[in-house]
Parts: C-alpha cells; sequence; structure tokens
C-alpha cells in the first residue's frame, strides 16, 4: 500500500509538527535560484500563511526580496498579518501596488489596522489608498482610538439582530447577507438605539427553532468592552470569563465592533513574550533584527549592569584589608552572591508572572512576601550547611564556615524579599515591574551578599 504526501504516515510528529519541512525549503530555494515561478507557487500553494510568513522571515533579505516578486499575485493579504512587525515594513514595500491592494482587500478590518499601526506615512497611504471608501472610513475611524486600545484591537464587521427577532428571522437574515465576517462566534442583540443587550452562539442559534425568540437564547456571559480599554485589559477579560467574542462600545455604549479571541489571545501572547524578554533586559528584538537594532536595544541595559556591578565592586573595595588577610574569602564570596542572585530572580520571576495575572494583589501582597522570605530561610539553611562543611573542609577553618553558611541564609532571605517587594513597589509606582526590577534585584543581592559575608569575615575571623 503506498501512502501520498500528507497522509498521517508521512506526517512529521513531535516537537518538527508544526515546523516549516527543511526538504520543501531547500526546494523552493532552489525554485527561486532557477526563477521557476511555476514550480515556486506549487510548492508554497500548500503552506498555510503563518508557514510562508515564517518562511519569509527565516531566509535572508535578498531571498526574501526574490521569492516577493516571483511569487508575485499569488501573495496572500494573512501572510502580512501573520509577518513578525521587523520584516512587516520590507515586506510591504517590496510588494508590487496592484498584489498589495488585492491582499489587504481580502483581510479583516482588524488585520488591516495591525498592518497599518507600525508603519510609516507613506505605506499607511499606499494600503489605505487601495481600499473602497466605506472600508478607508471604517479604518481611519479605528486608528482614531488610542494605540493599545480595544477599539485598534476590534473588527468592524459584525453580525447583529434586533432583540425582537426570532431564531429563524436571524437565519434568513444571514443567508440573504451579501457579506458576513469571515470569522464570527455570536449574533449581537441590540436594542433600537443599537446598544448591545445581549449575544447568541451560532452553536445555539443552529439547534433552536426558528419560532423561538433570540432574548430568550442569549449568553449567560456577557461582557461589553469599552473601546477605549487598554488591550491588555481586554485580553484579561477574555482569559477571566473565558469569552469566545465580546461587542465593543462607543463612549455612548452604541455598538462599534468585536473582539474574537483569537486577537485577544495574541495581545496575552505578546504580553507574555514583552515580559519574558524585558526580564532578560533584551527589549522588544527579535531574530530578523539587524546588528546595529540589536545591539542599541540591549545596550541600555548592559549600562546599567555594568553601574551596579561597580557598585557591588566598591562594597567589596571596603574590606580589602579583610580579603588581603583571607584569600579564601576571594574565592567564596562569588557562591554567596551568586546563589543570593539566582534565588532573587526566581522570587522575581514568579511575582513579575503574578502582577501580569492580577493573581498578586494588595489583599495578598504580605502573605505572598512571607512566603518567599520563609523559602529563603528554609533554602539558605539547607544550603548553608552544605557550604558550612565544604568551607571546613576546603580551607580546614571551622569559623569560615560559620561565616559563609551564616552570609547564605541572609542573603537568600534577602533576595526571597526584594525578589517580590521591588516589582510590587515599582507596579505601583507605574514603573513596569519586568522591565526594571531585574537590575535592582541583582544589586540588592550583590550588596547584601557581600557586605554579610565580608562583614562577618573581618568580625569573626580577624
Amino acid at each position: 500500500m503506498t501512502t501520498g504526501e500528507n497522509t498521517p504516515e508521512t506526517e512529521p510528529t513531535g516537537e518538527d509538527a508544526y515546523e516549516l519541512d527543511r526538504k520543501r525549503v531547500a526546494q523552493i530555494l532552489f525554485a527561486l535560484d532557477r526563477d521557476d515561478r511555476e514550480a515556486l507557487v506549487e510548492l508554497m500553494e500548500p503552506l498555510h500563511p503563518a508557514d510562508i510568513a515564517d518562511l519569509l522571515e527565516q531566509i535572508n533579505a535578498f531571498d526574501r526580496g526574490r521569492l516577493i516578486r516571483l511569487y508575485d499575485k499569488e501573495f496572500d493579504g494573512d501572510i502580512l498579518s501573520e509577518l513578525d512587525e521587523s520584516i512587516r515594513e520590507e515586506v510591504i514595500s517590496a510588494l508590487n501596488p496592484q498584489v498589495l491592494a488585492d491582499a489587504v482587500r481580502d483581510l479583516d478590518s482588524d488585520d488591516v489596522v495591525d498592518l497599518l499601526e507600525d508603519l510609516e506615512e507613506p505605506q499607511q497611504e499606499a494600503i489605505l489608498d487601495a481600499l473602497e471608501d466605506s472600508d478607508r472610513v471604517a479604518i481611519e475611524q479605528s486608528l482614531s482610538y488610542p494605540e493599545n486600545s480595544a477599539g485598534r484591537l476590534m473588527q468592524r464587521e459584525v453580525v447583529t439582530a434586533p432583540e425582537h427577532w426570532t431564531v429563524g428571522q436571524a437565519i434568513d437574515h444571514m443567508r440573504e447577507a451579501d457579506e458576513l465576517p469571515e470569522q464570527f462566534y455570536h449574533v449581537v442583540i441590540v436594542d433600537p438605539r443599537m446598544h448591545p443587550v445581549g449575544q447568541v452562539t451560532l452553536g445555539r442559534l443552529m439547534s433552536s427553532r426558528r419560532t423561538k425568540p433570540l432574548i430568550e437564547i442569549i449568553e449567560e456571559t456577557f461582557q461589553v468592552i469599552p473601546a477605549a480599554q487598554d488591550e491588555e485589559d481586554v485580553a484579561y477579560a477574555f482569559n477571566q470569563y473565558h469569552l469566545i467574542s465580546a461587542p465593543v462600545v462607543d463612549e455612548d455604549g452604541r455598538l462599534v465592533g468585536a473582539i474574537t479571541i483569537d486577537d485577544a489571545m495574541a495581545v496575552l501572547d505578546e504580553e507574555h513574550e514583552e515580559d519574558i524578554l524585558r526580564l532578560a533586559g533584551v527589549g522588544e528584538g527579535s531574530l530578523s533584527d539587524r546588528v546595529s537594532e540589536t545591539t542599541k536595544q540591549r545596550f541600555p541595559w548592559l549600562a546599567v549592569n555594568l553601574v551596579t556591578a561597580i557598585f557591588a565592586s566598591l562594597v567589596i573595595a571596603q574590606f580589602e584589608a579583610t580579603i588581603a588577610q583571607f584569600v579564601a574569602l576571594a574565592v567564596l564570596m562569588p557562591i554567596v552572591a551568586s546563589m543570593g542572585g539566582n534565588a532573587g530572580t526566581q522570587s522575581l520571576t514568579v511575582a513579575v508572572r503574578a502582577l501580569a495575572t492580577r493573581d498578586l494583589t494588595g489583599s495578598n501582597v504580605w502573605r505572598v512576601i512571607r512566603r518567599e522570605v520563609l523559602v529563603g530561610l528554609i533554602n539558605g539553611a539547607i544550603f548553608a550547611v552544605v557550604m558550612g562543611v565544604i568551607g571546613v573542609v576546603w580551607f580546614g577553618t571551622p569559623m569560615l564556615g560559620v561565616v559563609i553558611a551564616a552570609a547564605m541564609v541572609i542573603n537568600l532571605v534577602v533576595a526571597g524579599l526584594a525578589g517580590t517587594v521591588i516589582p510590587v513597589i515599582l507596579d505601583r509606582i507605574g514603573v513596569d515591574p519586568a522591565l526594571a526590577s531585574g537590575a535592582f534585584v541583582t544589586t540588592v543581592t550583590d550588596v547584601v551578599g557581600f557586605f554579610a559575608f565580608l562583614g562577618l569575615a573581618g568580625a569573626v575571623l580577624l
């Protein structure tokens, strides 16, 4: 029995299941080198727009430009919405204006807004000019809302029904409509002033009798999103209340659009990614960024780390005489600082994540702080015993073992405290804890670790 290319027997499994097939990528690049448009289109036709976007991100700029020009009119608008922002502008510039116009017309309004947000004005105009007048007005209205707001996130296309309609009337309306959104999950029920009063899932709609009033089958969970609401709050609401879609209203409570779960989860994913990158001090860079851009993004935080390292070195300098008499201190003191830094990073990561998900609030902050301090105390005591024994065996000085053990306990307790308190304080004063906490926590654990270890050594061993 023979199997086709897409049969389960030949499909990749495990970690490679959803990655681009290396053989296909090689074939695409070979077709590109031969200028074979027919082979290129045939190879790329089965690929999802997200996979084509991945391909464009992975190849170099020269091959990217050649592929776009050769692929030409087959270029799909969904590819643009899947592209990383760092190369989206480059791809749009390389597209034939007519191809760009056709690609953009196929997109939902929220995807068009997402495209326009990060482009320069000439390219924004090129895309807006490609739209029909009514679509252009709708897009410009969405762009008038604040950046990172629900108004920017929503799609203008919404299926609505008056509150006095029946199931049958709603179904007939959808069947007769010239255009419906490409993806929608609810029919929004509105009053005569276009205020949303509820929504009906398509599943409930199709499973109810035609004579059933819509108002009797509306969902119990119904959240209305203000257009000016921050997109982080929107994503939180979707995650918290398990929403699939939600209507968006203007200042007067009138329906202006809808947000679907894919857009809300994309925001949530971006926030998580942003927090991880900021915790590492690398900003919002991507693998497609140029060397100069990546250098500029990372330089400021390396400079901050240099300043904090100098501050820690000044603490060490105060104990030069102590270190000169006990060389063993120079060998052991990095261990105390390193353990404190790692413990602080652990507490910091948990706290920043809890703040982002709103699990860490004023009502439980002291309980969380006590827990982290106790964890630091217990871990500190365990490693204190280990390092105390190592100190005695290694250097033959019992009191040196006692000193490093005590310093270990102190630094791990302070690490647990700083790793929780610092992000909470920064969040309260309006500073992003993911962005700024790392430098402060590292400084605290380094300074306290060195000061505790060298100070105790000076007091006990001299």
